[in-house]
């Protein structure tokens, strides 16, 4: 009786704790006026581990020059199995999730539940090695449209804008120089997304196909659901993170999966 009792306590408690932590979130939610994204940063395979440091803070910057977003942390095994569940992201009036350089199988809970969550109206921003995660789960690589095949080594590449009047790049030049490292994917996904940057040729990057004429997407989004998807490849690099170009990339990519801006230049204040 005396470890049932302890145990109902114990069920008690953390309802309560779960309640709480809701209560304080939605109370600053309605404070603030911000949307709210969880950032999630746990690998399973390799580590940016410091584009992921440095990505947890310009996400935090970006969301408060521009004045749109909010951010919180789901840095490990632990923060996922507690996080990425429904009732965690519902309780917390989580907008949406940025999956910021995830590797592998993180060990969601119950996918489905969170691929059915995204759906209902929720944002997903994929940066970088986004695509390579879950490469065995289908339904997540169906999410997000791409899966992560290979890369050289760093690279400059052209990239081509596509879509001129949408937020992640209407701020580019028809063509936007950068140097990172360039991911190739094991399908091109064209038809059933809406790209925003391209290449025509093959990254010159050390590998077979280096130079090779072709189609090779870098940055789109995407309708899922009710929810929408926004996807970079773009993130490996510390000063690529650094360049206002792709924060405002980023920003861009938020706001419309957050359904905030559809067409234009984002605004935002200069870094300090």
């Amino acid at each position: 009786m005396r470890m049932l009792a302890a145990l109902l306590s114990l069920a008690i408690l953390v309802v309560f704790s779960i309640y709480a932590i809701a209560e304080r979130k939605e109370n600053r939610t309605m404070q603030t006026g911000k949307k709210r994204l969880l950032v999630v940063t746990h690998t399973a395979g390799f580590r940016h581990a410091d584009s992921i440091e440095l990505g947890e803070k310009i996400l935090a910057e970006i969301g408060e020059r521009s004045g749109v977003f909010e951010v919180d942390y789901c840095r490990n095994a632990g923060d996922v199995q507690k996080m990425l569940t429904p009732e965690f992201l519902n309780a917390g009036k989580y907008d949406g999730v940025v999956f910021l350089n995830t590797t592998g199988d993180i060990g969601i809970p119950d996918l489905g539940a969170f691929l059915e969550w995204l759906k209902g109206g929720k944002a997903f921003i994929g940066i970088h090695a986004a695509a390579d995660t879950y490469h065995n789960r289908p339904e997540y690589i169906d999410m997000l449209q791409g899966e992560f095949a290979y890369h050289g080594r760093q690279t400059k590449v052209v990239a081509k804008v596509e879509q001129p009047d949408h937020p992640a790049v209407a701020h580019l030049a028809p063509e936007w120089t950068v140097f990172d490292e360039i991911y190739l994917f094991k399908e091109n996904n064209r038809p059933r997304v809406q790209v925003l940057l391209s290449m025509n040729r093959h990254p010159d990057d050390g590998t077979p196909n280096a130079g090779k004429e072709g189609d090779y997407l870098l940055a789109w989004c995407r309708e899922y659901g009710k929810g929408r998807v926004f996807y970079t490849a773009l993130g490996h690099r510390l000063d690529v993170w650094q360049d206002e170009a792709y924060q405002r990339h980023l920003l861009g990519g938020i706001k419309w999966a957050l359904r905030l801006q559809e067409k234009g230049v984002v605004k935002i204040l200069p870094a300090r």
